[in-house]
């Protein structure tokens, strides 16, 4: 698959060392839809390419935006680039989070540091729905209070939702809770019969969160997740992405905890 090329229409430092593009294709035509948790494969020249998740809302055609940090050569490529650098795209890919069953439903998104990236669009795809803001409950967590994304919309999403956030350090001025994400869900009441959960972070966090919703008596088939690992392909052939019987680029990145559970707790898979 050949990558469509793509300029920078606007580039949005989010803290030292993570930026967010918006991007749009080079003739200015309509961008493919996506799904809340899918992917693309972004193409810095001469560098190389990443996955990166969609972080902009589902039902916009007009840019793409992704979320990316600094970790590597090309994402370091892609941190230089400025309004009107092109890069190369290829996407989307990979199964997103299953919106059709949050009909009726309470939710609970639960997101660690850069993990609110990837749960970004189903945000957005939730608040469009005009649904009841009492059913809707996001955990966010960060290192500190600056490292925390789009502060802006947490303001706004925390008038519409609710929203419960904390850090592993606090800073001058933080009141907030300090402590892991999941130290939040202790007190949370949550219905087993009646949520759908679902999580982004590191996988250590996500073991945790899982633990504490578990411990709630949710059932395995209400808790997802979104799993990374070194993508190159995209589209299951390459193998870089083999985890267990299963392919994170095309059978994820979402996945249900019922559907891993068993890889998802062994170590060096």
């Amino acid at each position: 698959m050949i990558p469509d090329i793509f300029y920078v229409k606007r580039r949005t430092e989010e803290y030292p060392g993570t930026f967010t593009l918006h991007i749009k294709k080079k003739d200015d035509q309509p961008q493919t839809s996506f799904q809340p948790g899918q992917f693309n494969m972004l193409y810095a020249f001469g560098a190389g390419e990443v996955p990166i998740s969609m972080s902009g809302a589902p039902h916009s055609t007009s840019v793409y935006i992704h979320t990316i940090r600094t970790v590597g050569l090309t994402t370091q490529a892609l941190e230089r680039l400025r309004e009107g650098d092109q890069l190369g795209v290829r996407g989307p890919f990979g199964r997103g989070w299953p919106v059709e069953k949050t009909t009726g439903k309470t939710i609970v998104i639960i997101a660690g540091g850069l993990g609110l990236a990837p749960l970004r669009p189903l945000i957005y795809h939730l608040l469009s729905k005009n649904r009841d803001a009492t059913d809707i409950h996001i955990f966010y967590g960060a290192k500190s209070q600056p490292e925390m994304l789009y502060s802006d919309e947490l303001k706004n999403w925390a008038q519409q939702l609710t929203l419960q956030t904390s850090v592993d350090m606090a800073t001058p001025g933080w009141q907030g809770n300090v402590g892991a994400v999941t130290s939040l869900l202790t007190t949370a009441k949550i219905d087993p019969e009646n949520t759908i959960a679902f999580i982004c972070g590191p996988e250590v966090m996500m073991r945790f969160a899982i633990q504490e919703l578990i411990k709630k008596n949710l059932p395995r088939t209400s808790i997802y997740l979104s799993m990374e690992r070194n993508m190159k392909c995209a589209t299951g052939h390459c193998g870089h992405c083999q985890w267990g019987p299963t392919f994170i680029c095309k059978d994820g990145p979402v996945f249900c905890y019922e559907e891993i559970h068993d890889w998802f707790h062994r170590t060096e898979v």
